[in-house]
């Protein structure tokens, strides 16, 4: 139960406002949209060679650290999911911790980062659905077609039922992992189960090296924390949220550390026709051919797809889940914050998020940029988001614990800890002058830093307007986060048949 919100359950008065469906999700169903945001086998099959180009033979050094650094973030999020449930994910833990303003902000950091995650994943599900038909069939539709055929499915899915999302996700996403494991063990196997002395004595490779990959590989992670979204539907969220958080975390980093361990070993001692990993564009399936299990590879291109798919409809619950919040808490339109009469799902808040998602793609490959590019593109706007929000929630964490009398020694810990592993990330986006490591961010670089800067201060102004029209606005949002919490603590108290009191105190 909320300790910082609310100290006793009072009953709140009858309501014809539709509220999402509470408790209907099992810790599994939970645990897959965190899962799924992260689309663990997508690393691999084209992310992974980006990284060993910077880390080498530390690859997996660099995955090793990226999962601790963001179990410490992690911690610092649960210092809210094990107090805290309700809709707006971390937007709304951040409110709690820092005040409206700042909490305005990572909402607004947050929903930028679910919404282009999204984008790049629709545009790997259309690449990948158009390698998947030419291979099977020697044809291939028009790159519009799936985006709308993605998006179709993720909306109708998202608007139909929550449950259904979560199975959906859980199953795609499993059958995604199994393919790719799979093929790692036959690869592995193949070579005898050797130990890659190289690897492990991090040959040629320096500790500059790992920190370097750990920059792209916090981007691989991104998403982890999406569970926290689901705070009103979850069963027994205080606990099963804060379990979901941490264990992707953990997760996906026991599956990226395999996989790079025996995808660097494939590459460095196959036949020199593979050719280096750092360049190849599609090493799993290369990696199949070369051990003879092409048929394999194929198997892996339809669990890459799944994934893609999983990754796109998670990316839409999340981002309509902090609109949802939003728009109860009176920050946008209150249109934006209804939930469908049968459903019980946020029906308008995912109608405009499938639109952004399906529009904004399709408008970008119209004028030229094609799939594989606009992918790129918006996997890199992407983790601006999140790394925002992840230093927010980091900073937060003991100011919101100091505030309800419970900060420790081992919480600030915590707190230091994430803040100084999102430093890395931070810097690596920025560049630091004369660093080789991390080198100042290019022409391209600039460019996209200077989008995401021009949205948060679009997101800033509309804040600063509507203080201005409504001077009330931050006591309203404060009241709101509270009564929210209130529901679903007056919720779990009904399903434990508590009796409630008739006292609350919100601060």
């Amino acid at each position: 139960m909320n300790q910082g919100v609310v100290t006793e359950i009072r009953e709140l008065p009858k309501s014809n406002v539709v509220e999402l469906r509470s408790s209907c999700l099992s810790y599994t169903e939970i645990l897959a949209q965190s899962v799924s945001v992260i689309a663990p086998s997508t690393v691999p099959a084209a992310v992974l060679g980006l990284i060993y180009a910077k880390a080498g033979n530390a690859t997996w050094l660099s995955f090793l650290l990226g999962c601790f650094g963001l179990v410490l973030v992690s911690l610092n999020i649960n210092q809210f999911a094990r107090r805290s449930a309700s809709p707006g994910s971390l937007y709304s833990y951040i409110v709690q911790g820092l005040g409206p303003t700042a909490g305005v902000l990572g909402g607004w950091a947050l929903l930028f980062g679910y919404m282009l995650t999204g984008m790049s994943t629709l545009c790997g599900f259309a690449l990948i659905a158009n390698v998947l038909l030419h291979q099977l069939f020697g044809v291939q539709l028009p790159v519009l077609f799936w985006f709308a055929s993605g998006v179709l499915v993720s909306f109708y899915i998202a608007f139909r039922d929550i449950q259904l999302s979560a199975k959906a996700m859980f199953w795609f996403e499993g059958a995604s992992i199994l393919a790719v494991v799979a093929l790692a063990y036959m690869v592995w196997a193949n070579h005898g189960f050797t130990v890659d002395t190289a690897q492990l004595t991090m040959k040629d490779a320096t500790p500059g090296n790992a920190l370097a990959g750990v920059v792209l590989v916090v981007f691989c992670f991104s998403g982890f924390e999406s569970a926290t979204g689901l705070g009103y539907e979850a069963s027994k969220p205080h606990k099963n949220i804060p379990r979901a958080v941490i264990q992707s975390v953990v997760i996906a980093g026991l599956f990226f550390m395999l996989t790079a361990y025996v995808t660097v070993l494939g590459f460095g001692h196959g036949p020199a026709e593979l050719g280096s990993l750092a360049s190849s564009e599609a090493p799993l399936h290369t990696l199949a051919n070369a051990i003879g299990a092409g048929y394999l590879g194929t198997f892996i291109n339809i669990g890459i797809l799944l994934s893609f798919f999983s990754c796109t409809l998670a990316s839409i619950n999340s981002s309509a889940r902090i609109i949802y919040a939003m728009a109860r808490h009176g920050l946008i339109p209150d249109a934006l914050g209804q939930a469908h009469m049968s459903n019980r799902t946020p029906h308008v808040a995912v109608a405009l998020t499938a639109l952004l998602t399906f529009g904004i793609p399709c408008a970008l490959y119209m004028s030229g940029v094609n799939a594989f590019e606009g992918q790129e593109y918006f996997a890199t706007l992407c983790s601006f988001g999140f790394i925002v929000v992840y230093v927010l929630i980091s900073v937060a964490a003991p100011v919101y614990l100091a505030s309800i009398g419970k900060l420790t020694v081992r919480s600030v810990l915590y707190a230091v800890g994430g803040v100084g592993f999102m430093a890395l990330p931070v810097a690596g986006t920025i560049g630091i002058p004369g660093s080789d490591i991390l080198p100042v961010a290019d022409a391209a670089g600039s460019t996209f830093l200077a989008i995401f800067a021009a949205y948060m201060a679009v997101g800033l102004s509309w804040l600063v307007l509507q203080r201005m029209r409504r001077p009330k606005l931050i006591d309203q949002m404060q009241h709101a986060v509270a009564r929210m919490d209130l529901k679903r603590a007056q919720v779990e108290a009904r399903e434990l048949e508590v009796i409630p009191t008739l006292e609350s105190k919100v601060i």
